[in-house]
């Protein structure tokens, strides 16, 4: 085979490797690098910090555990609770070991009363970053569990970093509390004050205290001062309520219970219900359920029929994570026709939780017959739809959801998805770009978009979005190697350096960038830019056999053929089985150049010399010929 020829074919091997696309290295070490700095973002005080970090952490693995967790921090900030649980779940799908997840989902749980799911995630938590709120939410729930040393020992972890936390606090004054020792309680509680006076809980808890002491009037100040510091608070505000109720000025009491958000007993409504009913209700709002259970009970004993006490019965221990204990209060709510539909969703919930779904399902139906516009029981039943498979009233469910709630651009985008996948194109581009309506920025949408455009021909939308998409993620190898090759089937190799160029710049110390830019100057026949691309490959990584190989067929291309050599030795010895090294050296002569040489002036001579010499010694042979013929013809 002549070099000539192997140079080309070689050219041609670099031109397909270039349009095939190539794996651009991107990716592990960032989202390794996001993870790190996710663990860290719950300890951060300093909040401009903290959205940078933010930021930097969806640009570096926006598909990883760790931006997950991000949009779960960001959704709880929001105050979107329940978003903020499914984006801390889909981090722990992605990341298991990612503690900040664990916790933070704890804390959630907690708040939404969720006790054992809580424990489990917060404890899950305690195997990273000993985060003071993790421990806080831990020492509630052995408080409750009544695991007092362990809710002592969290509580004490709190306040070791974060001494000012009152309510750390007002935790370990409950413990006090539940073990009798009411007076170290009481101290506890005017610390908390102290630090917080506006703190709901510990105000409360001050003021039955003192209600037990008999110091009625010391109870009464403390929430007075309470409702003051914290006006809004609506447990401050019943609690005081009942308290003016004890002390016989009803009309007072009735005030607060109206700014608590419960009518006045004298309404038509309130009248209309028990009393049992409305002392559960308080007693529920401060927390004390078992009281606050009895009260309810003790209206069914009155009115067995009744389905209000059932309702609250079901809400008290939904919210307090006796789950058993709910579905046993909300199923005979159900079974006496209760018109509330929240009796059912939670219902559904719950048996969701169980994995007991086809129960589910027939819960969120049921929500469905009582209040048509609960989005909630419409998404639910869409996402246990899609689970088993069941894609046509997946979509029909979404689509109701969707327009209950148009601005959910988290469920267009899964219902694009679901399009997408079932080669619905159309629809999915419509989904997709109600998505970018509502949140231009979207990578998966940009990305996904210009994925059905490419595919549909429509290569300069393709460009539009996959370009969209770099600028919010410019590490995106997928669409780093779906736009190369793009411009490549579109000859923009402008655009094609430039974009080889900033892959450069991304990671000055990847080799491999270097050596793909060297790949494109090659295909543009610019040598000597080719020749430094892939110089700098081999000195940032000595064994790039391809590289090394590269650079050796640039130099032959130039003539250089000392370096070629060395070049190619080098790529074989890096990588043995590399074939086309050892065919360009089993190729290359010692005399070998890219030109013939010109002969000189005195070797012209010579030649011309034994030219003339050969044209005279066969002109003399002929005229020799010619007698000797002629001889023999007179002979005969």
């Amino acid at each position: 085979m002549h070099i000539r020829s192997v140079v080309s074919v070689s050219a041609l091997i670099g031109a397909t490797l270039l349009l095939t696309g190539f794996t651009w290295g991107f990716g592990k070490d960032k989202c390794l690098k996001a993870n790190d700095m996710a663990l860290k973002l719950p300890a951060l005080t300093d909040e401009v910090q903290r959205s940078r970090d933010e930021s930097e952490i969806l640009l570096l693995c926006p598909e990883g555990g760790a931006a997950s967790f991000v949009q779960g921090v960001q959704a709880e900030h929001a105050g979107n609770i329940d978003v903020a649980v499914t984006a801390y779940r889909r981090a722990l799908q992605l990341e298991p070991s990612m503690s900040v997840a664990s916790g933070n989902l704890g804390v959630l749980y907690l708040q939404k009363g969720l006790l054992d799911d809580a424990a489990i995630e917060l404890t899950k938590a305690m195997n990273g970053p000993r985060i003071p709120s993790y421990h806080k939410a831990l020492g509630k729930i052995m408080t409750e569990r009544r695991f007092y040393s362990l809710a002592l020992y969290h509580y004490g972890e709190t306040l070791r970093k974060t001494p000012d936390d009152a309510g750390a606090i007002a935790g370990q004054a409950d413990v006090y509390a539940a073990q009798g020792q009411s007076d170290r309680a009481m101290e506890e509680y005017r610390r908390a004050l102290l630090i917080a006076p506006s703190h709901e809980q510990a105000s409360i808890e001050l003021a039955r205290l003192y209600q037990q002491q008999n110091h009625p009037d010391k109870a009464l100040d403390t929430l007075k001062k309470a409702v003051v510091a914290n006006p809004r608070s609506a447990p401050l505000h019943l609690a005081l309520g009942d308290l003016y109720e004890k002390r016989g000025e009803i009309q007072q009491a009735e005030y607060e219970w109206l700014l608590g958000g419960r009518k006045s007993a004298s309404s038509t409504t309130q009248a209309s219900q028990p009393e049992g009913l409305l002392r559960g209700d308080r007693l529920a709002v401060q927390g004390e359920v078992e009281r606050a259970a009895d009260a309810y009970r003790a209206v069914l004993n009155d009115q067995p029929d009744a389905v209000l006490p059932f309702e609250r019965l079901g809400l008290l221990y939904f919210k307090t994570g006796r789950d058993g204990d709910a579905i046993t209060a909300y199923r005979e709510a159900a079974y006496r026709n209760s018109l509330n539909a929240d009796v059912y969703y939670n219902l559904g919930r719950l048996y969701e939780k169980r994995s007991q779904l086809d129960e589910a399902i027939v819960y969120y139906k049921r929500t469905i017959e009582r209040k048509p516009d609960h989005a909630d029981a419409r998404l639910k039943m869409a996402d246990i739809r899609l689970l088993r498979g069941n894609v046509p009233e997946a979509v029909e469910q979404y689509v109701e959801f969707l327009k209950l709630k148009p601005e959910s651009a988290d469920i267009h985008l899964k219902l694009a998805r679901i399009f997408l996948k079932n080669k619905q194109f159309s629809y999915a581009e419509d989904s997709y770009k109600a998505v970018l309506k509502l949140a231009p920025d979207n990578l998966d949408a940009n990305r996904d978009l210009a994925s059905i455009y490419r595919n549909n021909g429509n290569n300069e939308k393709a460009m539009e979005h996959y370009t969209k998409a770099l600028e919010l993620q410019k590490d995106d190898a997928e669409t780093r190697s779906a736009l190369v090759a793009i411009y490549v089937k579109e000859k923009k190799y402008d655009e094609l350096t430039a974009l080889l160029k900033q892959s450069v710049e991304i990671a000055p110390d990847d080799p491999n960038n270097h050596y793909k830019l060297g790949l494109i100057y090659d295909f543009n026949k610019d040598h000597e830019n080719a020749i430094a691309s892939y110089q700098k490959a081999a000195e940032l990584n000595p064994g790039h056999a391809r590289a090394l190989n590269a650079l050796g067929r640039a130099y032959m291309k130039t003539g250089r053929l000392s370096e070629a050599r060395e070049a190619l030795e080098a790529a074989k010895k890096a990588d043995p089985n590399l074939v086309e090294a050892s065919i360009l050296l089993n190729n290359m002569q010692d005399d070998f150049r890219p030109e013939p040489r010109k002969q000189s002036s005195r070797k012209k001579a010579t030649a011309k010399k034994k030219r003339t010499t050969s044209k005279a010694t066969k002109a003399k042979s002929k005229s020799s010929a010619k007698p000797k013929a002629a001889a023999k013809k007179k002979t005969r």
